[in-house]
């Protein structure tokens, strides 16, 4: 398989144009369609679908777009290992993460990667949307929430247990609550999404509805009306960690239910043919999480 080809592929899937493609190559389309349909034979299959304005990625072309990427960045990381002006990993990394987390313990690992791996590149992308990684083009997803069906590859970064909490003054004011009976006495801050609490009721999830005078898109404006004591939250350990050991939250234990584990993943688009630097991030992550 011609390397050059596959390069072709990835950038008539980020053009969505094979003139487009040409001119960024400075050949002809022509040449360009030859070119990917020669990589077609090559694979068996038809990857691309043609229109005389557009091009559309087929189910096979979608499936062959994170090795394509796989296949240029192994190539990259060989020409490095024998360049002894590169140090570290290299490559363009692109990682997606809800915001809250992101900013809390994604974004201060950024400084350390890029000083101690000069020829890395990082696209960091926060958003509570769950996007497409593999049409994204992102080499990961870090996930906080029960994992869909997929053809993606999950990894465990760390345990992240659902936490009720509150404000001491909060406590103070109106009691802590004992049972999940006890909630319905409380004012609940919740995530506008998030219409019910759940938690584990001998090995299995149990969700009640809840109510409250506040909702919010956001994690941080959640904990931020928590922290200041407007009534009880649900968040995750990892959201509430440094309120925690602050003091300026109380983690809340309920009599007849458990917090329900929702683990930090990294899902992956495969991992075949694993950059290396997808590899560091995710164990720069899981060491600084320990």
């Amino acid at each position: 398989m011609d390397l050059r080809d596959v390069q072709l592929f990835l950038i008539i899937t980020e053009t969505r144009s094979l003139t487009q493609a040409a001119r960024r190559l400075d050949v002809s389309p022509m040449a360009v369609s030859r070119r990917l349909a020669s990589l077609e034979r090559q694979l068996n299959t038809r990857l691309v679908q043609r229109t005389t304005r557009s091009v559309s990625l087929t189910q096979e072309g979608a499936e062959f777009l994170p090795y394509a990427r796989a296949l240029l960045e192994a190539e990259e990381g060989a020409r490095a290992l024998f360049d002894p002006k590169v140090k570290g990993v290299t490559g363009l990394l692109r990682v997606t993460a809800p915001s809250g987390f992101g900013q809390r313990h994604i974004l201060p690992l950024v400084p350390r990667l890029l000083a101690e791996n000069p020829a890395m590149r990082i696209d960091l992308q926060l958003s509570e949307a769950v996007v497409d990684i593999v049409g994204g083009g992102f080499d990961v997803a870090i996930r906080i929430a029960p994992l869909r069906d997929s053809g993606l590859v999950a990894r465990k970064i760390a345990d992240n247990p659902r936490v009720l909490c509150a404000s001491p003054a909060w406590l103070r004011d109106h009691g802590t609550p004992k049972t999940l009976a006890d909630l319905a006495d409380h004012h609940c801050l919740r995530l506008t999404s998030v219409l019910q609490w759940t938690f584990d009721l001998d090995g299995q999830p149990t969700s009640i509805s809840v109510d409250g005078r506040f909702s919010a898109s956001s994690v941080e404006s959640v904990r931020s009306l928590c922290v200041q004591g407007l009534g009880i939250a649900q968040l995750t350990l990892w959201d509430i960690k440094q309120e925690l050991q602050e003091g300026s939250l109380v983690a809340i234990s309920l009599a007849d239910v458990q917090p329900q584990n929702l683990p930090i993943q990294a899902l992956l688009p495969t991992t075949r043919y694993l950059p290396l630097r997808v590899s560091h991030f995710i164990d720069s992550l899981k060491a600084s999480l320990a």
